[in-house]
């Protein structure tokens, strides 16, 4: 983590003005400020300046009440904060940072006047996200001294900020600014100019085709919210995001990718601008994909799309007894997962060696609760006896839901389901865990395309809450039903979707990270930088390059084709760089080697 320098007075930039008093303009004084610079905060809304001053008398006096500010300290801050409504306030100034609206006229004619009243040598900024600095700069009769300024909301929270450079910026005011991002804790990144930057670029071109797929009604806001935040660790859900960000600002971030790319990935969903031109702009207008309590407020209401209390699912198939295919860490996973929920369990491999050695990895994690006091040694005995070994399908018989985790293999899993047809008993239901190949291809396989769903875990199986129910166009509705009942049993969190490539994770994850290749692939930005952006300036878990190298780049291409194969868009073509990786055998951590290398164990 960046340290502040001891001494801010040996910075060149001393006073900055901040020309505009937003959410976010009122963010960056408050950063300003508490690292000793003097600002000058500037609207054409006096109300809006003072309602800025009140934020910062509120938020210092939150940091006094948790003892992180002394009273001096606070008096201090806010006597560094003048406001004002006349742009000439900002003759002083060593850096001017603006945060007007995405607009490049607004824009042009603040850096137009700024440029009559300021010092040559002082440094303009622009902190927007979506539009052109070198637009912007060419404008101005110092295009050297112009440069993007990226914070994230809330500025005083997020490490991340982009430094962004134009062709014509001099090499001396990005390094003066890098230095002022460092002396105020920040974590900068030095980034190419193009719509987005690193963070945004990536991040919404994935919040596009949540909204997209929200559209298509392939799944439920709520259900794609929560694959996301179940399924990858995301803070906060692609559709709830989009109206914290807002509706009309996300759209204008992305019609300037468009504009850029021409990539459909980045073309506005129409649902963008049915709600944006309808005044439903997320939570600032009270109402976007979600409605809330009042304009501002974070509380999610009830409203028509809400799901209805404890469903309203038919009555389901009555499951004592459950079977799971494979000898693989997913397979453990599963059969740990069902055993203990009380369900008894027969595991079952290729070989009854391998389902030993299957059911010994389950003994190792439960003894490893034990350890770390999750569960009792009495427990974690009683869990594990619930699991009967064994070598041959025919053991299934009486099994009333079987659960597939074999090789991601079509032919493999369709050898298999047939196999489980002539088994199982009538009633039986059988589920997949793909999560790439098409659920109704293993229902063909049998006959009782009814009687097959898709359950998709995610790894690892015991700690991962998530599970993709994945129905097919003839699947019965007891058997959606049942499973639904049965992911609660396990305290698993489900969430519907239909049998396309991808579902709703990986559909979303995995174009994310192919575009994230496709920036290093093209020289804008470093592995390193990348990542950090994703988990500075996004709230990711891990870096999408931390991530890739983790799930394996065969995987990860594997996917990232069946995704092409399936929608035949261009933009989800996997990125040449991936395809290279992969022929040259370095698929990740477990070859030593992917993006990045790592110690051999």
């Amino acid at each position: 983590m960046a340290t502040p320098l001891s001494d801010p007075s040996q910075s060149p930039l001393q006073t900055v003005a901040v020309v505009g008093l937003g959410t976010m303009g009122t963010g960056i004084a408050e950063v300003l400020a508490k690292a000793g610079r003097t600002v000058i905060g500037i609207d054409i809304s006096e109300a809006q300046a003072a309602k800025c001053v009140a934020a910062l008398e509120a938020s210092t006096a939150r940091g006094v009440e948790r003892g992180r500010l002394t009273e001096q300290e606070r008096a201090e801050i806010l006597g560094r904060v003048r406001t004002s409504a006349d742009l000439r306030t900002a003759a002083d100034a060593d850096l001017v940072v603006e945060v007007a609206p995405e607009s490049y006229e607004v824009k042009q004619q603040i850096f137009r006047e700024l440029d009559g009243i300021v010092r040559p040598e002082t440094i303009l900024a622009t902190g927007t996200n979506a539009l052109s600095v070198t637009r912007l700069a060419a404008e101005s009769s110092r295009p050297e001294r112009v440069l993007g300024l990226h914070f994230f909301n809330p500025a005083p929270a997020m490490k991340l900020v982009e430094v962004v450079s134009s062709v014509l910026t001099a090499p001396a005011a990005v390094t003066a600014v890098t230095d002022l991002a460092l002396d105020l804790g920040k974590e900068p990144v030095a980034v190419g100019d193009r719509p987005g930057f690193v963070a945004d670029g990536l991040l919404f071109g994935y919040l596009n085709q949540a909204a997209a797929m929200y559209e298509a009604k392939y799944a439920s806001r709520e259900d794609i919210d929560a694959a996301m935040r179940l399924g990858c660790g995301l803070p906060m859900g692609p559709l709830a995001l989009l109206d914290l960000i807002g509706v009309d600002t996300a759209r204008t971030v992305l019609e300037a990718m468009y504009t850029a790319s021409r990539d459909r990935l980045h073309a506005p969903a129409p649902i963008l601008k049915q709600l944006s031109e309808a005044g439903l702009t997320g939570r600032k207008a009270g109402r976007g994909f979600y409605t809330y309590e009042a304009p501002g407020s974070p509380a999610v209401v009830r409203d028509t799309l809400t799901p209805p209390e404890g469903g309203d699912l038919a009555p389901g198939r009555e499951i004592r007894s459950v079977g799971v295919a494979g000898s693989g860490t997913m397979a453990s996973g599963i059969a740990e997962v069902f055993a203990k929920a009380g369900y008894e369990v027969v595991l079952a491999a290729r070989s009854a060696e391998k389902a030993q050695t299957a059911k010994a990895r389950i003994g190792k994690s439960l003894a490893r609760s034990v350890d770390k006091g999750r569960m009792t040694a009495e427990s974690a005995a009683e869990t594990l006896d619930r699991i009967t070994a064994t070598g041959t399908y025919d053991d299934f018989a009486g099994v009333d839901l079987a659960v597939e985790a074999v090789a991601e293999d079509l032919e493999v899993k369709r050898q298999l389901f047939a196999a489980l047809d002539k088994v199982c008993k009538p009633g039986a239901i059988l589920a997949t865990t793909t999560s790439s190949l098409p659920v109704v291809a293993c229902a063909r396989a049998t006959s009782r395309p009814q009687d097959v769903i898709g359950m998709h875990f995610f790894n690892p199986a015991p700690a991962m809450k998530l599970v993709e129910v994945v129905r097919t166009v003839l699947t019965a509705d007891d058997v959606h039903a049942t499973v639904r009942e049965v992911c609660g049993r396990i305290r698993k969190h489900p969430v519907d979707c239909g049998d396309r490539a991808g579902f709703i994770v990986n559909a979303l994850l995995f174009p994310y990270l192919n575009n994230a290749i496709k920036m290093v692939q093209e020289h804008y930005a470093t592995l390193d930088d990348i990542d950090a952006a994703m988990k500075l300036g996004g709230g990711y878990p891990m870096g999408p390059f931390e991530l890739l190298d983790v799930v394996g780049l065969d995987v990860s291409l594997a996917i990232e084709k069946v995704l092409h194969r399936e929608f035949r868009d261009p933009g989800l073509a996997p990125a040449p760089l991936l395809e290279h990786l992969v022929a040259a055998g370095c698929l990740g951590r477990k070859t030593g080697r992917g993006f990045r290398e790592y110690a051999k164990r």
